[in-house]
C-alpha cells in the first residue's frame, strides 16, 4: 500500500468500487467530497520505498485488470466540498458512504 501514497484506504468495499464512485459526492466523517476521476498510475508505485529498489509490480498487475484507456487506475481523485454547515475531519475508522 505504501507505493501507491494514499491519504485514505477504505475497507469493505468491493474490489475497484472507487470506478462506480466517480462523479459522485462521498462523505467520510464530517467532509463531503467530489469523486473527480480514477487515478492514473505511474512508475514510482513500481519502486520499494524501504529499499528504492526498482520492479514490475503492483503496475503488471493493473496492467492485466485496470488498464482502461492505456492508464492503469488505481484509487480515486476527490476534491473536498463545502457543504453548508458541515465540518471537514476525516479520522480513522470513519464511515464512508456514498451520497448520489
Amino acid at each position: 500500500m505504501m507505493r501507491f501514497r494514499p491519504n485514505v484506504v477504505v475497507s469493505g468495499a468491493a474490489p475497484w468500487a472507487e470506478g462506480e464512485w466517480v462523479g459522485r459526492r462521498i462523505r467520510i466523517g464530517g467532509a463531503v467530497f467530489h469523486a473527480v476521476g480514477e487515478c492514473g498510475r505511474c512508475l514510482v508505485a513500481t519502486i520499494d520505498q524501504e529499499t528504492g529498489e526498482r520492479g514490475r509490480e503492483p503496475l503488471w498487475m493493473l496492467a492485466a485488470r485496470r488498464n482502461v484507456g492505456q492508464k492503469l487506475l488505481f484509487g480515486l481523485q476527490p476534491t473536498v466540498r463545502a457543504e453548508p454547515g458541515e465540518g471537514r475531519t476525516v479520522s480513522v475508522g470513519d464511515t464512508v458512504e456514498v451520497l448520489d
